[in-house]
């Protein structure tokens, strides 16, 4: 009896060690605000992504892959399997702080004890299941390097708090390539610093970019050297805002396009240093390498064919360029038609880490392992972008319509969205609101909010990482307010207000709280 048990113990060894090594590593990098003609393979300039490029020519490039409008429902969909509405996702962290959005959901700027404005609390809940706790529960080493997006204060909130092992960058917007500090901290307007490793500040200088892939690579070699199968998020802050030319830059400090093009280069470079230490490292053939983006770019013209940008659902703003890398299952140099949306790599993941799919939390995420890797159709078709109580405008695709609040358009006739068809189709156009409207009542209730970032405008983000302040730290945020506008005209802020309309886009410029131009 104890040689049968002993016997099947060896069995059960032997069989995890072979799914160790048949479980493919994961490297999913994302890139923030890039434009779907952006990258040379979609019709950009081929000098400015020759990394990008050669990745696409060496993996599976997907023609009908689509995300959020917006940077944080987007992470929080890949995150969680699930519509960003679900999880309240579709209103950011720093939403909390500003009075327009505020006023969308029938609240008021919070004050503290002391009365001073501040943010409410606003977070992927803790709650929830994450893809990195998911696989780390099937064995799996967890990284998260870049923009997370998903909270800044409450440790739960950050990403060792949701699943990650090891966590690099920056919790917030959108931080300043060099000083890594965020501009304003609505409702506070001035700088707040923002770069940490493993969840505790970090002073390092160079440029954002840069940093990110050096880390990476270090991630990489270091994993090399083991049996443990990985999965790392590499989530860059390029092409986002702001401004900030790489260093060398030796084009016009005053042409705004000049500098977004050398961000650009910026970042194909980073991504050719990531694929490059996944190959000299031996990872390559047992590495699953997705290149995709978050949401549509800030530049209409950077969208062509399609219409729109980001903090819109028209094509320009959510469908995006998609790369899969896996030697042996796809095929260099090809492309894939059909359906998938970013929540879908949630389950595909899972299946492929041979992980479990059981959870409390319903999904919409759809497994597409047999539409990217046996070449079967994609059994997705439906995509719910945005639905009631979202701050943007209620959005449903179903085949080849999309319905955008009264508007529908054939995309797949239409791909650009010029031709409003919803006066031909009316039984489609009640059709598609009867599901909108029916899916958007599964939103949870968002709840009182209680919780305040105290105080309202800390040195650094992350409220474990408050005592003791680097002496470092203090002086550098000290030196870049003195340098920041103390008085702002009556109703200017110095982020966006919240966004009306269809049209509504991030470069709309800065206006007053009722949405009139400044």
């Amino acid at each position: 009896m104890r040689c049968s048990y002993l016997f099947l113990l060896i069995l059960s060894v032997l069989h995890t060690q072979i799914l160790a090594e048949e479980r493919p590593n994961i490297v999913f990098i994302l890139a923030d605000d890039m434009g779907w003609n952006q990258p040379g393979f979609n019709g950009g300039n081929p000098a400015l992504t020759p990394n990008i490029d050669q990745l696409a020519s060496e993996g599976m490039r997907l023609n009908d892959f689509y995300t959020h409008s917006v940077c944080a429902p987007t992470r929080a969909a890949f995150l969680t399997g699930r519509y960003a509405f679900r999880t309240w996702s579709d209103w950011r962290s720093e939403d909390f702080g500003k009075p327009s959005y505020l006023a969308k959901l029938g609240l008021e700027l919070a004050v503290n004890s002391k009365g001073e404005p501040t943010r409410r609390i606003h977070a992927l809940d803790t709650n929830e299941r994450t893809i990195a706790e998911a696989l780390g529960d099937a064995g799996y080493f967890t990284s998260m390097i870049g923009k997370w997006h998903l909270g800044e204060w409450l440790p739960e909130h950050l990403p060792m708090g949701q699943g990650f092992d090891h966590q690099y960058g920056h919790y917030a917007w959108g931080i300043d390539y060099y000083t890594k500090t965020i501009v304003h901290n609505a409702p506070a307007r001035f700088a707040v610093y923002d770069w940490h490793r493993n969840q505790k500040p970090v002073q390092e200088d160079g440029y954002a970019t840069d940093l990110i892939a050096a880390e990476a690579e270090r991630i990489l070699k270091s994993r090399s050297r083991k049996k443990q199968p990985f999965f790392m998020y590499v989530a860059f802050n390029a092409v986002h805002g702001p401004l900030n030319p790489p260093p060398g830059f030796e084009g016009d400090p005053n042409d705004p396009l000049a500098i977004r093009h050398a961000m650009l280069k910026r970042l194909d470079s980073a991504v050719g240093r990531i694929t490059k230490a996944i190959d000299k490292n031996g990872l390559r053939n047992n590495t699953l390498l997705v290149f995709t983006n978050d949401n549509g770019p800030v530049l209409e013209e950077m969208s062509t064919p399609y219409r729109g940008t980001k903090n819109t659902t028209f094509e320009g703003g959510v469908r995006q360029p998609a790369i899969i890398r896996w030697p042996g299952h796809t095929k260099p140099g090809t492309t894939k038609d059909g359906l998938m949306f970013i929540s879908d790599f949630f389950p595909t993941f899972i299946t492929l880490a041979d992980g479990n799919h059981q959870q409390k939390q319903k999904i919409d995420g759809i497994d597409m392992t047999s539409m990217l890797f046996e070449g079967e159709p994609s059994p997705r078709n439906e995509i719910i972008y945005d639905v009631a109580g979202s701050v943007r405008v209620p959005t449903i695709r179903v085949g080849d319509f999309k319905l955008m609040g009264d508007a529908l358009y054939n995309v797949v006739l239409d791909p650009s969205e010029q031709s409003n068809v919803a006066s031909k189709h009316p039984a489609i156009v009640k059709k598609l609101r009867s599901r909108l409207d029916a899916v958007g009542k599964e939103r949870p209730p968002l709840g009182e909010k209680p919780l305040l970032m105290d105080p309202p405008l800390p040195y650094v983000y992350g409220l474990n990482e408050q005592k003791p302040i680097p002496r470092w730290l203090v002086k550098a945020v000290d030196e870049i307010r003195s340098a920041q506008p103390k008085d702002w005209a009556p109703g200017e802020t110095p982020w966006p207000k919240a966004p009306v309309g269809a049209n509504a886009s991030k470069m709309d410029g800065l206006k007053d709280e009722t949405g009139n131009r400044k």
